[in-house]
């Protein structure tokens, strides 16, 4: 009997394809500014054809729109990779909060190109709808997130007194919105950034034990164990 041999399509997976597509737009943007984006240079950053861009993205603002929303979930999936490398168990409120503010801080070239990004996006949201939306939408979750945090952590007992997790949350959220652009100015070093943020981490949580925090300014999660650094220059 003649054998008869079929080929087996190669399995592609297309949020993959579009999330490497999305991380070649915020390269562009990161460089050149949100006005230089094209279908057409994004395709080249990326390594691939325009055709395969447009495949998944029928207009620039339809790549635009998937890209934000995509930078929050990989911002999302950053904090969990931290907490997971750095602390076994279920971590506490603070320890989330403080991986949260680290991975959103532009602190290496990762976050500094996520922290561009973002600032552009800003100033076009202004003037487009469906950019705004997208900010209206998310801002809120972020909010009541961290207020979520701070109220497991006054079920711990360990919160400032009298405190409001709802306006807590907003003003960390501006704390951190503050001295990024601080140190994407250079006014600020990362860990002076950091250093502030542990200040004002330290005051909400005063019940929570010293030797569960890192050294104030660390790039390290509490209660990890930090890891070995070379000083030779």
């Amino acid at each position: 009997m003649k054998k008869v041999w079929l080929s087996v399509p190669k399995q592609v997976d297309h949020e993959e394809r579009r999330r490497h597509i999305a991380e070649a737009l915020w390269r562009i943007i990161a460089k050149h500014g949100m006005e230089a984006v094209s279908l057409r240079d994004v395709a080249a950053e990326a390594g691939v054809s325009m055709g395969s861009v447009q495949h998944y993205f029928k207009t620039k603002d339809h790549m635009l729109e998937f890209a934000l929303e995509f930078s929050s979930v990989q911002t999302g999936d950053r904090v969990r990779a931290r907490l997971a490398r750095e602390l076994a168990g279920d971590p506490p409120p603070w320890a989330v909060l403080r991986a949260c503010m680290v991975e959103t801080l532009p602190i290496d070239e990762h976050t500094r190109t996520g922290r561009l990004v973002g600032i552009a996006y800003f100033i076009r949201a202004l003037n487009e709808p469906s950019l705004r939306r997208i900010y209206l939408q998310g801002q809120p979750k972020l909010f009541n997130f961290f207020a979520d945090m701070i109220r497991a952590a006054q079920e711990r007992g360990v919160t400032a007194p009298g405190i409001d997790p709802d306006k807590e949350s907003m003003l960390l959220w501006c704390i951190i919105d503050s001295l990024g652009s601080d140190i994407l100015l250079d006014n600020s070093t990362p860990e002076e950034a950091t250093a502030t943020a542990d200040y004002y981490l330290r005051r909400l949580f005063p019940g929570v034990p010293e030797d569960e925090w890192p050294p104030a300014g660390s790039i390290s999660t509490p209660g990890s164990t930090p890891e070995p650094t070379n000083s030779t220059p």
